[in-house]
């Protein structure tokens, strides 16, 4: 492949709201791989919307080091921050959220 530097391999789309955010992996020219996190975010703009996105680059030596910080950091927001939370109620509104997405047929 000609530019394989820019060659998208694998993808996951995660819908938050006005929020989309985008988990891409993609391969550099020597056949190494790294992740692309993306934040969409839609704004109402005129009669239109526009999309504001931020963007980060994760390389491979990082991948560990980056979950083990995200997942200390919401333990301590749910065990700290927010204990009295009921965290599972976000999870079956997405649940539900997506057995309703899965029925309609995107054009």
């Amino acid at each position: 492949m000609e530019d394989r530097d820019k060659e998208k391999i694998y993808s996951k789309r995660v819908r938050a709201g006005k929020r989309t955010y985008f988990f891409d992996v993609k391969a550099t020219r020597g056949n190494d791989y790294y992740l692309i996190l993306t934040e969409s975010r839609r704004n109402l703009q005129g009669e239109g919307y526009t999309y504001e996105k931020q963007k980060m680059f994760l390389y491979k030596e990082d991948f560990a080091k980056f979950v083990e910080a995200l997942q200390e950091t919401i333990d301590h927001v749910k065990t700290v921050l927010m204990p009295d939370v009921d965290f599972t109620q976000f999870e079956q509104r997405e649940e539900a959220s997506d057995e309703l997405n899965a029925g309609l047929k995107w054009e």
